[in-house]
């Protein structure tokens, strides 16, 4: 089965030919990071702009680059949520006006499902169930994956996600977007015990992640810093930051694989493409004896292969939609609906 993906929930657009869930007959983004660096920043207004422009020859080249038509095409998935409402409408719309068009079914993908099917790209022998971490800009989850639409999130952040926390802090210390990409690479030479920064744990809650407090701590720093004229190591300050963020997240999973018994564990979305992260990830999986399965870097970030990967599992499902199909800033992983 051979799925036209679409995704458009953020500052990328993408389109995609995705094989049976697993086979990437293409894959094209077109970014939009020179245009969002002046502001430090995504500007939603402008993201939706640059997606109504550029998204015809996305899809055009993802077909042209997978030697395929329309007509060859079984079904057209898209990203419908959670992200930026004006960005994610332009990807629904045009979505909707080629799937009628062509006589296809429309298949609505969650974006953070999206994210945690990227694995089954890297990893064509990875089956549910299986733990994962996903994590990104704007969500930190532990989820169980029971089957390839059944998730259970059991962890979420309160209040920031890891790479909020991150970009923020780049910004802080004067890293220009995107921040958690420049945090990682400025700050491997630096020393992660340098600063002292909280590891908050959420109170009753403890798969629950909180990163608001440590992101004020980076913040202060700085500041304080200034005050009293003295100079900030901003390697050894990423890689304090990183190190706490990261703590945080591997300790958390690792408790939840312990209680709830996983054995294989996946990590999903565009931090998972953080250095350090991979690397306590697969040490602490090398410690206990368990099976890691982590997307290749190009597929970390947002791309519409992982959207035809999980697109392909929800039509499977029965998951598809009509022309009344909408798109929302906001849907839980775990219950989404149309």
């Amino acid at each position: 089965m051979k799925i036209l993906a679409i995704e458009s929930s953020c500052d990328e657009t993408a389109a995609a030919v995705v094989e049976d869930g697993r086979r990437v007959l293409s894959n094209v983004i077109a970014s939009q990071v020179k245009e969002h660096i002046i502001y430090g920043g995504v500007v939603p207004e402008i993201a939706s702009r640059l997606h109504a422009q550029a998204i015809s020859g996305v899809v055009k080249k993802a077909l042209d680059d997978a030697s395929v038509t329309i007509a060859d095409i079984d079904a057209v998935a898209v990203t419908y949520a959670p992200g930026l409402i004006g960005a994610l409408l332009v990807g629904v719309n045009f979505a909707k006006g080629l799937a009628f068009s062509a006589g296809k079914p429309l298949i609505p993908v969650h974006h953070l499902r999206s994210h945690i099917a990227a694995n089954y790209i890297t990893s064509p022998g990875l089956e549910p169930p299986f733990l994962c971490l996903v994590v990104s800009g704007g969500h930190s989850h532990i989820v169980t994956v029971n089957g390839y639409t059944d998730l259970t999130v059991i962890g979420k952040t309160r209040d920031d996600a890891a790479g909020e926390c991150m970009d923020k802090s780049a910004r802080a210390m004067g890293l220009d977007y995107p921040g958690g990409v420049n945090l990682d690479r400025i700050s491997a030479e630096g020393n992660p015990a340098a600063y002292k920064l909280p590891r908050p744990r959420v109170d009753g809650s403890k798969y629950d992640f909180s990163f608001s407090g440590l992101k004020t701590a980076v913040v202060n720093i700085i500041h304080n810093a200034a005050q009293k004229g003295e100079d900030v190591s901003i390697p050894d300050l990423g890689a304090s930051c990183i190190d706490a963020v990261t703590k945080c997240l591997v300790d958390n999973t690792v408790e939840a694989a312990l209680e709830y018994g996983y054995k294989k564990i996946a990590l999903a979305g565009g931090v998972s493409a953080n250095s350090v992260l991979r690397r306590k990830m697969t040490e602490v999986c090398a410690e206990n004896g368990w099976e890691l399965y982590m997307p290749e870097k190009n597929l970390c970030g947002d791309n519409a292969a992982m959207v035809g990967a999980q697109g392909y599992y929800e039509f499977l499902s029965g998951n598809t939609a009509d022309e009344t199909l909408n798109a929302y800033a906001t849907m839980p992983i775990d219950n989404p609906s149309k």
